[in-house]
């Protein structure tokens, strides 16, 4: 079966709205290169729609109803959107879900070094999720988090992306003296506690008035920078335990390719489903079923902790929901989340030519092929995924095709070529249908990820097509 490009579909119309949405997401992408930074995005572009905080909510009282919108963060790296239908919540909700983090560097909590030579002085870090250390050296990089003080005081840092900020980075052997590390596979080519950023190399210059302590005259470059740090931002060494920074390219998005049909930026793996998915939330109304756009942190581990899937942050959210509207029971609940229909929006590998056997064609996902639907991600015989049903698929068939949304099927790789995971297991745990679904990146989890604006559109209108028709 030859795949459908999407471009082949347009008209005029159609050109201009897919262009405004992908200028919209490249915004997306610039201002929120943190989980922290796209909730704040998130939550500034939701409310100007209308949506309420759920503890506002709770607080005023009253009964929610159909056409209300809903919002719950939590800890500030995860946020659950609600908008309520016609329909009650026992018979289920339609929900869309991504993920918002991404691979990167944390910064550790003793983050500053200075060598034996001092010629230089470091921050060390450790890497976040899959990545190919190698891709990470020799690249302009910024520092993007919060510190937060013994007094509750939250310090932003948004250091690298400013025309007048300096940057970070990190060293590579020359290729003159490089023989011997090029011998290695490229999984040792460069070590994890080599990813350590060059931050300074000027020493500090003692005042009549500044504290001279013998830590200070042993590490002068680093006493440099943490005297920066202290005017600057008032942080002090100690204050790098309660942060969290994070270590990410520098630089914005870009459109790719001389027709400007592709987007090369970071942290595309997940926030293109991410914004495609509230871009979609926000474009809808007058819903049968209740819509609820889920987007997460800690995917890329795991989905761990209080701010991953696993957390019952998205089950406590819907529980109170049910009840302001006086639906709830620990009954209730576990019957509107087995009757709900999910999907898991993520990334698929796009097939890439110059790794052909990495791939099988036939079931490859193409770009400009429009929106992506894997039945099972996983590894090794499809370990640890989730394998839709038949009859949920013919569903969502159905729903795509008479909205005229451009869509293909994919797995991640050749079989035994390697694999991965999504949230899509965890929510299936209820009793749910889900399914992975998504767009085509390439470069995956690389510094700087490519996707096609076709797709992107496709996402957006297979999301939107999903939130008003699916009720199996």
């Amino acid at each position: 079966m030859i795949k459908k490009c999407a471009w082949d579909t347009y008209e005029e119309k159609d050109l201009k709205k897919l262009e405004k949405i992908c200028k919209e997401y490249r915004e997306f992408l610039d201002l929120g290169k943190t989980e922290r930074e796209c909730v704040d995005q998130i939550i500034n572009t939701i409310e100007a729609e209308g949506y309420r905080e759920l503890d506002s909510v709770i607080k005023q009282g009253g009964k929610p109803k159909a056409g209300d919108k809903i919002y719950s963060v939590w800890m500030n790296k995860a946020v659950v959107m609600f908008q309520l239908g016609k329909k009650p919540f026992s018979e289920g909700i339609n929900i869309l879900g991504a993920h918002i983090d991404s691979p990167r560097l944390d910064v550790k909590q003793v983050p500053f070094y200075e060598d034996i030579f001092h010629a230089f002085a470091y921050m060390d870090t450790h890497y976040y999720g899959g990545v190919k250390k190698y891709q990470w050296v020799t690249l302009p990089l910024a520092i993007h988090g919060v510190v937060v003080k013994k007094d509750g005081t939250t310090v932003e840092l948004n250091i690298g992306e400013d025309e007048d900020d300096p940057v970070f980075f990190i060293s590579d052997l020359l290729i003159h003296l490089a023989g011997s590390q090029l011998e290695k596979t490229g999984a040792k080519v460069i070590e994890g506690e080599a990813l350590d950023l060059i931050a300074g190399s000027k020493p500090f210059v003692f005042g009549k008035n500044d504290e001279k302590s013998e830590n200070k005259a042993k590490e002068l470059i680093k006493a440099g920078i943490l005297d920066i740090l202290k005017k600057n931002y008032d942080i002090d060494e100690d204050d790098f335990f309660s942060a969290e920074l994070e270590v990410v390219p520098a630089g914005k998005a870009r459109e790719a390719g001389f027709d400007r049909s592709m987007i090369l930026g970071y942290g595309q793996d997940d926030r293109v489903c991410a914004f495609t998915s509230m871009r979609a939330m926000l474009d809808v109304k007058n819903l049968d079923r209740t819509l609820c756009c889920i987007l997460v942190d800690k995917e890329e581990i795991g989905s761990v902790g209080a701010t991953g899937m696993q957390s019952a942050f998205f089950e406590n959210a819907v529980a109170e929901l049910m009840n302001l509207t006086g639906e709830y029971s620990e009954l209730a609940v576990r019957r509107c989340l087995s009757k709900s229909c999910m999907l898991s929006s993520d990334v698929s590998a796009g097939y890439d030519p110059t790794y052909d056997s990495s791939f099988e064609r036939r079931n490859a996902a193409w770009l400009g092929a429009g929106m992506c639907f894997n039945k099972y991600t996983g590894a090794r015989g499809k370990s640890g995924s989730n394998d839709a049903n038949a009859e949920y698929i013919a569903h969502l068939r159905k729903i795509l095709d008479d909205k005229k949304v451009v869509w293909q099927t994919a797995e991640l790789g050749a079989v035994d070529a390697g694999g991965g995971g999504t949230i899509a297991y965890i929510l299936a745990l209820y009793g749910m249908n889900v399914i992975d679904s998504g767009v085509a990146v390439l470069n995956m989890h690389a510094p700087w990820e490519c996707t096609s604006k076709a797709d992107i559109y496709e996402a957006y209108r297979g999301y939107k097509a999903f939130a008003e028709g699916a009720s199996l």
